[in-house]
């Protein structure tokens, strides 16, 4: 940290934190970014099923629908280095137990623009047909996060962002005459450091709150779940294609580029329990202490019992890992299975102070009017 104020400072190294100050440092600004980890995207940037969503995912939430529908081609266009594209991906539809109807879902991919034919015999085969109304070819594509990381680090390297890893904003307040004042350690420099700055995004997805309760704000009412994802091999017929079942208590099996295996989650599954941040709790739990304390029994074996009953090659997957990791969602998605944007601007009327989480990684474009509003207009927009 070499200098004592900065135009912005972002807390956080996932992809939002790093997209976000490396944009606002293309503008010409001092850019400081911290992140409590040793390194970048090591948490929910990379602990996910490395889907690049088009749409398909959210029959029962239009505007979510629509809006990966039209940030799918411009983050494939902005990361053509990152994007996997060499397999064919299938939607299949459950017949018992799902919540929208093929008829539905076809009428919804129609709305939204997203491609939808009726999957070719062989594909529909490896479906049982009790279970599953009918299957569609889909357009969806996966990314390989340790080349994404990679990427927007060096773009943040030429704009000259300064990123301090082990490092870790304590709390910030407001100080007379605007502004923003911060304390922040580091591991790496040692001791206690106070800087200033004009504007501070808070990007640091589960553990929004953290920074919330130190600063003797109000939390923000957010739901957390512990989550295990399966890492496995796949068998022949699985191999160079990916597989949804909707909408439901089904599952998804995608290839996850950076290990070069698949992820296999389910919904029922896949979370293994929850808990609440709420905006009138007096204390905060960190999520990743959570995390970091779970004991992490694996439901591996649970996910393909009741998978192999709609897809019987599922049952011939073989277990090698786990990816886990606690997954935020604003409350209302449990609603319509959306995924809105927080964007709090100016938090709880602390003028320069912005509270972002984004559910998808592509979310990230219906964040940037906002940013760019931020940094055009100054602290006080909202």
């Amino acid at each position: 940290m070499k200098k004592d104020i900065y135009d912005s400072i972002i807390i956080g190294g996932g992809f939002y934190g790093l997209y976000i100050a490396d944009f606002i440092a293309s503008q010409g600004k001092r850019v400081l970014l911290c992140e409590y980890e040793d390194s970048c995207m090591t948490h929910a940037s990379y602990n996910n099923q490395a889907r690049i969503h088009s749409g398909y995912h959210y029959p029962r939430s239009l505007l979510t629908g629509m809006r990966s529908c039209l940030s799918f081609p411009r983050f494939i266009k902005e990361f053509p280095d990152c994007v996997i594209d060499d397999f064919a991906k299938y939607y299949a539809i459950g017949r018992i137990l799902g919540k929208v109807t093929a008829q539905q879902f076809q009428n919804f991919c129609q709305h939204i623009g997203a491609p939808c034919q009726p999957a070719p015999s062989n594909i529909c085969r490896l479906f049982n047909s009790h279970y599953i109304e009918a299957v569609f070819d889909a357009r969806e594509f996966a990314f390989d996060a340790t080349i994404l990381r990679d990427n927007i680090l060096q773009r943040c390297a030429s704009n000259g962002v300064e990123i301090c890893t082990g490092t870790q904003v304590l709390e910030f307040r407001q100080i007379a005459g605007g502004g923003l004042e911060t304390d922040i350690t580091s591991k790496k420099e040692g001791g206690l450091f106070t800087i200033r700055c004009r504007n501070l995004y808070n990007c640091t997805y589960a553990r929004i709150n953290k920074l919330n309760a130190a600063s003797g704000i109000r939390l923000i009412p957010l739901k957390h779940e512990m989550t295990e994802m399966a890492l496995v091999e796949v068998p022949e017929e699985i191999q160079n294609r990916g597989f949804t079942v909707m909408c439901g208590p089904f599952f998804s099996i995608m290839p996850f580029p950076s290990r070069q295996l698949y992820t296999l989650s389910h919904v029922r599954y896949t979370p293994h329990y929850e808990w609440y941040d709420k905006e009138e709790n007096d204390t905060y739990t960190d999520a990743y202490r959570i995390l970091a304390e779970d004991p992490k029994h694996s439901s591996y074996q649970a996910m393909v019992h009741d998978a192999a009953r709609y897809m019987p090659s599922i049952g011939k997957t073989v277990y090698r890992d786990s990816l886990w990791e606690v997954k935020t969602v604003l409350p209302i998605s449990e609603v319509d299975d959306s995924r809105p944007i927080l964007f709090k601007s100016n938090y709880a009327g602390i003028s320069g102070y912005h509270c972002i989480m984004g559910g998808k990684i592509d979310n990230i474009y219906d964040c940037m009017d906002f940013i760019r509003q931020i940094e055009r207009n100054g602290p006080s927009s909202s």
